[in-house]
């Protein structure tokens, strides 16, 4: 049993995010690539040990040889291409967010029900035993009935130029940071929850480089998200989920390979609990292997995406922006 991966694009996230986990997963095997010029696509494969290239994504998806593909194009063409790969057999690893919108998304997840492929969105910190640790001790009642959530991710990102704050490309930081911040909400919650009211800074009149938002839960329990690609948040990635009896709290919840703390207080008592170093890449590379070859669950289906996006759009509206709209 093997699994051979060709990715959509020589993005630089591909290496850390699929290349390097792939030489420690051992059905999978990363074989082709495919670029915008042939050029582009030699380099990226030489650079890489790749053994195959292609000057276009359709040759790539039509090749037989190759059992899924790896989608980290801009964010505008994450639903196009998701389409096009499950029109032609493959398997779908896509990158955050997972389409432009919420009717895109549910497009998607129309077509993945109707075929036999896995559809996966990378969100890779929900595959790690930490953020598996925090849903567990939320779902337990240790810290009694729910009342607060709170996650956020800023990070700086000062190339004005970047793709990501592109609306033609469907770019923002609620899209981009926001996302994460947004499902961790949701999973840290334990429910989608609906948006109350939400505040944009703006890079240029349609693309926010900072949004927060409150939130309002079914079961009562309320919310904020915060995210930001530039404003005087510099760094800050964590959650914080308060309960009637106690809370708890994490320190980089997205990438706790590289330094992570999560601190559960009950009463007078306090811990801490730590987890592997491994990369959360590897973990869900192993599920999306699982997933294909053994009929594992996914956590972050084409399905769970819907839920997702559809809270992005909300804040958007919330906020007076208008919603993203595929490339």
């Amino acid at each position: 049993m093997s699994l051979r991966i060709g990715i959509l694009g020589a993005a630089r996230i591909a290496p850390a995010a699929l290349i390097k986990p792939a030489s420690s997963v051992s059905p999978v095997s990363v074989t082709a690539v495919a670029a915008r010029s042939r050029d582009r696509a030699q380099a990226f494969a030489t650079r890489h040990g790749i053994p195959r290239i292609f000057a276009g994504y359709d040759e790539l998806l039509a090749d037989p040889d190759i059992d899924a593909v790896y989608n980290p194009l801009p964010n505008g063409l994450h639903g196009r291409w998701t389409l096009a790969a499950l029109a032609a057999g493959k398997h779908v690893l896509c990158e955050k967010p997972f389409t432009a919108n919420a009717a895109e998304a549910r497009e998607i997840a129309e077509a993945a029900a109707a075929s036999d492929r896995v559809v996966m969105e990378a969100f890779h910190y929900r595959y790690h035993p930490l953020a598996l640790r925090v849903e567990e001790i939320v779902a337990s009642g240790e810290l009694g009935s729910l009342q607060r959530v709170e996650t956020a991710l800023c990070f700086p990102l000062p190339k004005f130029s970047d793709i990501r704050y592109d609306y033609g490309l469907a770019g923002g930081a609620t899209m981009d940071a926001g996302c994460y911040a947004v499902h961790m909400a949701r999973v840290f919650g334990g429910e989608t929850p609906s948006v109350v009211s939400a505040s944009a800074k703006l890079r240029s009149p349609r693309v926010d480089r900072a949004m927060t938002a409150e939130l309002a839960y079914p079961s009562g329990h309320t919310g904020r998200v915060e995210c930001s690609m530039w404003s005087s948040s510099v760094l800050k990635i964590s959650a914080k989920v308060v309960g009637s009896r106690g809370s708890l709290s994490v320190i980089n919840p997205l990438m706790p390979q590289a330094y992570h703390r999560l601190t559960v207080r009950i009463g007078e008592s306090r811990r801490t609990e730590k987890f592997p170093r491994k990369s959360t890449y590897a973990y869900q590379l192993e599920a999306f292997a699982a997933a294909v070859l053994e009929d594992a669950p996914v956590k972050t289906s084409a399905a769970d995406a819907v839920e997702t996006m559809t809270v992005i759009d909300e804040i958007y509206r919330a906020a007076g922006l208008p919603v993203r709209e595929p490339s």
